[in-house]
């Protein structure tokens, strides 16, 4: 009976992992699926990069306090605000492409599991749906960044004081994000990031649930993503040795076996270095 019962398990998780193996390399559409996402990765990427050579080649302005400010958050000569945020809404979309579609990809090739009654042509446009879905979630909290920053960068220039103290400011908000890495808040949201839809699950092969799976998914992945992303905008958006290191942790934390170990580790590590800029700040303010 046990010699059995783990012979049927045995069997059971081998026909599951070539399942598995089917999804992802074996059908035709999943590997244009495949295809299709490198191509907008390598496109996104490359685009981030020109972006911040671009920004980089304009300088930043010094500031009260030993720091730069990024021109991001000024308007060109002869430029709009309106002009200015689609200008940094266009770099959002595409930077927010090119930062999670490694993690995303393995969302979509459970979605397109749980949907895999749909015909290929059918199933192909949900998963789009799904894409945009998501990043449409991405692209309002754009609009908000925007604005927020161009605020604080306003502020900041007319209140030297203030900006004096943006040194030790960033190190705390870097520590508080260290400490979300270990909160039960970000173990959930984590969680559905890696399992939604969920193993065995179907999902309805319609436009309205593929959008509502899309939006639910961006939502988990933004509180998911709060801590390194905040993170990120203190430190520096357009700094791509911050963006990579960011993007790196984000996808470890959703691929790896154990992603609720290795959100604690990073947390670990993000909480030493808020603990360091605090104490340099200090010992240089």
């Amino acid at each position: 009976m046990i010699h059995a019962a783990s012979l049927a398990n045995n069997l059971e998780r081998t026909s599951s992992r070539n399942i598995d193996a089917r999804i992802v390399s074996g059908h035709p559409s999943q590997r244009a699926f495949l295809c299709v996402s490198m191509l907008l990765f390598a496109a996104s990427a490359a685009g981030t990069i020109v972006w911040c050579k671009f920004m980089s080649a304009m300088g930043e302005m010094p500031m009260p306090g030993g720091w730069t400010m990024s021109m991001m958050w000024m308007r060109m000569p002869g430029e709009t605000w309106l002009g200015a945020g689609a200008s940094f809404l266009g770099m959002w979309i595409v930077m927010m492409v090119a930062m999670m579609l490694p993690s995303l990809v393995a969302m979509l090739l459970r979605y397109r599991q749980a949907g895999g009654k749909a015909g290929e042509r059918h199933l192909g446009r949900l998963t789009m749906l799904v894409g945009i879905g998501y990043f449409f979630v991405w692209t309002l909290i754009g609009m908000a960044v925007f604005p927020l920053g161009t605020a604080l960068a306003a502020v900041e220039m007319q209140h030297p004081a203030l900006a004096r103290s943006l040194p030790i400011a960033v190190g705390l908000v870097v520590l508080i994000a260290g400490g979300l890495q270990f909160t039960a808040w970000k173990a959930h949201h984590l969680v559905c990031c890696r399992e939604a839809p969920g193993r065995g699950r179907t999902v309805p092969a319609d436009g309205g649930t593929a959008w509502r799976h899309g939006l639910l998914l961006g939502l988990h992945c933004s509180y998911c993503c709060a801590g390194p992303m905040v993170i990120l905008l203190v430190i520096g958006i357009m700094d791509l040795r911050a963006m990579a290191v960011v993007a790196a942790a984000i996808t470890v934390e959703r691929l790896a076996p154990a992603g609720e170990r290795v959100a604690r580790a990073i947390g670990t590590v993000v909480v030493g270095a808020g603990l360091f800029l605090v104490a340099r700040a200090s010992a240089f303010g």
